[in-house]
């Protein structure tokens, strides 16, 4: 489920990088991006993620939808849910057991939280790798070797100035793409959307993290 938190860097994870001082044409391309994201007040879409290894071989591939709203987020994949309120974390297996932890920020994995705060501009760089066709393509490295990725590309659809597309490349030079599509940017989402509630799911163990 881990790689699930990357995707949300296609809808909200550069509401922070563009305070850096990087490429200044993508800066200007990053600063349309976050103002528009800025204004949304929920977000839902379906989404693709493709894994493969480092000699091109496709490892697997897998769908599922996801929900945002400000730093709050909902992913689900078959059976298997998150849910994050901005405090805190249910993975629920879909079947016996939920396991809630505290947001941690101090992880070097990408995870929701960390892409929707101020980390994001001071722990990456980023430049401008092309604008030819109907993306602007930006790469972005993370500052601090120590993380569990070495790089992540986005691509931001010209028209719809946002992103719709990332390929994350791990330590090891597998690479994960996702890709986003029924973008809905005007959700209504309710809060009770993104916490688990065990009244709903008895006999459900809950492990305290």
């Amino acid at each position: 489920m881990k790689k699930f938190y990357i995707l949300v860097l296609l809808l909200a994870g550069l509401v922070g990088v563009t305070r850096a001082q990087n490429d200044p044409n993508a800066k200007k391309i990053l600063d349309n991006v976050s103002g528009k994201l800025k204004t949304y007040k929920g977000v839902t879409a379906n989404f693709t993620y493709t894994t493969t290894d480092k000699k091109n071989v496709k490892r697997g591939s897998v769908a599922g939808q996801i929900n945002i709203k400000g730093q709050k987020y909902y992913i689900k994949q078959g059976s298997t849910e998150i849910f994050c309120d901005g405090a805190k974390t249910w993975n629920f297996n879909g079947d016996s057991e939920v396991t809630v932890s505290a947001v941690d920020n101090d992880s070097k994995t990408l995870s929701p939280q960390k892409l929707l705060s101020d980390f994001y501009d001071k722990d990456f760089t980023y430049k401008l790798i092309s604008s030819a066709g109907q993306y602007h393509q930006i790469q972005l490295v993370p500052i601090d070797k120590r993380k569990n990725f070495k790089q992540v590309t986005v691509f931001i659809d010209k028209a719809k100035n946002m992103i719709t597309r990332a390929i994350v490349i791990d330590k090891s030079d597998n690479s994960i793409e996702f890709k986003l599509s029924n973008v809905n940017t005007a959700a209504s989402l309710p809060d009770s959307k993104f916490t688990f509630d065990a009244r709903k799911h008895p006999g459900v163990e809950v492990i305290n993290q």
